[in-house]
């Protein structure tokens, strides 16, 4: 299964205070949280793992080929939406947007590139299983890229044609293909996919997930850098003499204990990318400008067994044994309704709005969210009161500050 990487941005700058400074831990930290935030340390994220259904994930060539897709405008229905439109390098590949705009506006926040390559599952509710078929979902998506599956492999025999064979081998023969049809697309671009035979329209389809097989071996490039705060762990832990490189501020370390403490929030957001990858309901609030209700991960879970390009599909490139995330998911049960993926922190407070329709603008709101532990509005949320003081939610935020860092591809800053 493809897990995932996450990234961070712009290094928040240290204010270091002759009080503090050199210092390390004025209450000295217990062997059990010790032990845990050495846990949320880079140093401690796992190599990356294999993904068995995509055998071209650590192919230079396909790297380099699916980097120009991310970025070329033309893979979309006006010629004006890339990747790179939500999923923006600047920006922690995400929009910084309350709802992700392509040709039209989506219902949904784009979730940040960085670290999904070490993740199971991808999108707010887990509706795909690789970073390979989540990165075709918005191509044929009316609101997203909005174009349709021929007109993608057209435009790769057109544009992409030696690199694309180089990697993939030869492309099919596209004589009498139409110029617009997909299973995906309304009106006249459906009823031509329907009246292709079905062995070219799986010769489509294959070129279709190379596409998205390519598109996931360049964004398994991107990682995180190494943050202020896994600094002060690596010293802290070695016992070392802090410096102004790797100190927390009174705040920030009274911050960490409550976050590894009282506040719990380690619960969910834990390991070195700070998320657990499962669904949580926390009781967020209905979008205002969304119409209807989004179950999120009970509409998820769903979809990702019956999807076309899942690990266990035609186009996957895993043996059945190797797709037991998908084969053992669990489908069914309440505590799937409205809830969503945990968000990586990593960089967190750099990515406003927060919560998977930008329900929330700032940290400090969503702090007071988590400490009221309000009714969800469908379903269970998972919350409890907190009971945190207005100063202890304060050192909790100034603790989220000092997970930022520019992100990286292949050891490269990103602008």
């Amino acid at each position: 299964m493809n897990r995932l990487i996450s990234l961070s941005l712009i290094a928040a700058p240290v204010a270091v205070g002759s009080a503090w400074l050199g210092m390390s831990s004025s209450t000295p930290w217990s062997a059990h949280e010790r032990e845990t935030i050495a846990s949320l340390s880079l140093a401690q994220l796992a190599p990356l793992p294999r993904d068995p259904s995509n055998r071209v994930t650590d192919d230079t060539a396909a790297q380099a080929l699916g980097k120009r897709r991310f970025f070329d405008e033309r893979l979309s229905g006006n010629g004006k939406v890339s990747c790179a439109t939500c999923h923006m390098p600047q920006r922690d590949f995400q929009d910084g947007t309350a709802l992700a705009h392509g040709v039209g506006t989506t219902n949904r926040r784009t979730m940040p590139i960085a670290g999904t390559a070490h993740s199971p599952c991808m999108f707010w509710d887990g509706r795909k299983d690789s970073q390979w078929s989540q990165a075709l979902g918005p191509f044929e998506s009316g609101v997203v890229h909005g174009g349709d599956r021929t007109q993608y492999v057209r435009h790769i025999a057109d544009a992409y044609r030696g690199p694309y064979e180089r990697v993939f081998g030869n492309l099919p023969d596209l004589t009498g293909v139409p110029s617009h049809a997909g299973p995906n697309a309304d009106g006249p671009a459906r009823a031509a996919w329907l009246s292709m035979s079905e062995g070219k329209r799986d010769s489509i389809t294959r070129v279709f997930a190379d596409m998205g097989k390519a598109i996931a071996a360049f964004e398994r490039t991107i990682a995180f850098d190494t943050t202020r705060f896994d600094r002060y762990v690596a010293t802290e832990l070695a016992r070392r003499t802090h410096s102004a490189a790797d100190s927390l501020s009174p705040d920030e370390e009274s911050g960490l204990r409550l976050f590894v403490g009282k506040a719990d929030c380690v619960n969910c957001h834990n390991g070195p990318r700070f998320t657990d990858d499962h669904f949580h309901n926390t009781g967020v609030a209905v979008s205002r400008v969304v119409a209807g209700m989004d179950s999120g991960r009970a509409s998820g879970a769903a979809r990702v067994t019956t999807d076309e390009f899942n690990c266990l599909s035609l186009y996957s490139d895993a043996k059945r044994d190797e797709c037991g995330e998908l084969q053992f998911a669990v489908t069914e049960g309440a505590e799937l309704l409205r809830a969503f993926k945990t968000p990586s922190l990593r960089n967190v407070t750099e990515r406003a709005p927060f919560m998977h329709a930008g329900q929330i603008v700032t940290i400090d709101d969503v702090l007071a969210h988590y400490d009221r532990a309000p009714k969800a509005p469908f379903g269970k949320s998972e919350l409890k009161p907190l009971r945190l003081s207005e100063t202890e939610r304060r050192q909790i935020a100034a603790f989220l500050r000092t997970l930022t860092a520019p992100p990286l591809i292949k050891g490269e800053r990103t602008p």
